[in-house]
């Protein structure tokens, strides 16, 4: 029942890793991982992940249930280990963890790749210069608010400090949430087909996110019209601008230091904070019966929005791609693993394990 789902998580995370492949051979740069440094190369920290994902389920329920009590920790693993660590489980958690890894690690690395291959073809022989589309979708912008920049509009709305402090937090929160959102459908989601569901449609919008970069590349507002968000005069300094100063030196660096260890991480145009923030709002309104947590995961959506307008991240045009993203990988991911949809937009898994149909939620 799960062939259309291994196929097409499976075969993203190939093709991802392919076309980084190739285009690392093709630039005669390395393939890099972003993330090599804190847990070592992939051949140890994929098992390591892997391991941490199993340990996560097991030690907190087993110092739960066992009371402080060391005699009945074995117990409660192994009654865990029987009951819900089953082979489709152990399956999904390995497929999923893997393939989302390489499609992320392939991700950052034909983000890097962007200003090399799509290059600007009136830079003169030997310099160094991106194409960007920043101009086109600053007019568009200026269009959509009635010939005021967005970044005007909303500064003037919502003030440079309060607002600033707050909705930082809440967008450098989407770095951590990522990988713990995938682990925690993966692991504990009721119905296999959730998991796959979830994984399948991340995997999808993190790899049709790489391809808008590439169709229409950006800076980004924030950076390809710095004064009109920071400086004097401009927002209160927070974790986002150290963050938008990080990656604007990193960049310099891969384009014109000649780093090699290093991954450019500016590119545009489809915002991906605005597509995985309303993929988790998507899944869980779908997925979960917590209305807590339906107008978190909502809440959160809404004010990813605003911030990477607020904080010149992504143009309009880049949220609405985004969103569009969201919506198609939700939807393919759904029904590769067997979600039916119904007329009134609510959708019920047809299995719960390969060899086990179920008609209804």
């Amino acid at each position: 029942m799960y062939r259309r789902a291994y196929t097409l998580l499976i075969g993203t995370a190939a093709l991802m890793l392919g076309i980084a492949v190739l285009t690392a051979w093709k630039l005669d740069r390395r393939l890099l991982d972003p993330e090599g440094s804190f847990l070592g190369p992939s051949y140890i920290r994929l098992p390591l992940l892997l391991f941490g994902a199993l340990l996560l389920d097991l030690l907190p329920l087993a110092l739960w249930k066992a009371h402080g009590r060391p005699s009945r920790v074995v117990p409660v693993v192994r009654e865990r280990l029987r009951t819900h660590w089953t082979k489709e489980r152990a399956t999904l958690v390995a497929i999923g963890v893997i393939s989302f890894y390489l499609t992320y690690v392939s991700y950052r690395n034909l983000k890097s790749f962007l200003p090399f291959v799509r290059s600007d073809p009136n830079a003169a022989p030997g310099e160094v210069r991106a194409l960007s589309y920043d101009r086109e979708l600053h007019i568009l912008d200026r269009v959509i608010f009635f010939g005021h920049d967005p970044s005007d509009v909303l500064h003037g709305l919502l003030g440079k400090t309060v607002t600033a402090e707050i909705l930082s937090p809440i967008y450098l929160m989407f770095l951590p949430l990522v990988p713990l959102a995938v682990t925690a459908w993966l692991v504990w989601s009721r119905n296999h087909s959730f998991g796959y569901w979830f994984v399948t449609s991340q995997c999808l919008a993190w790899s049709l996110g790489t391809l808008s970069y590439y169709l229409l590349p950006t800076l980004g507002p924030g950076i390809a019209y710095t004064s009109e968000y920071y400086g004097a005069g401009g927002l209160a300094h927070t974790g986002t601008t150290d963050l938008m100063n990080s990656i604007v030196r990193a960049r310099g660096n891969v384009l014109y230091g000649g780093a090699t260890e290093s991954v450019n991480s500016i590119a545009g145009f489809a915002s991906l904070h605005c597509a995985i923030t309303l993929l988790f709002a998507l899944m869980v309104q779908y997925t979960l019966r917590s209305k807590i947590l339906k107008i978190v995961f909502w809440v959160n959506f809404g004010l990813t929005v605003v911030a990477t307008l607020y904080f010149g991240w992504h143009y309009v045009a880049d949220d609405l791609a985004g969103i569009a993203i969201a919506v198609v990988s939700f939807y393919v991911g759904g029904i590769a693993s067997g979600q039916k949809f119904d007329k009134r937009g609510h959708s019920h898994p047809t299995t719960t394990t390969s060899k086990v149909p179920v008609n209804v939620d």
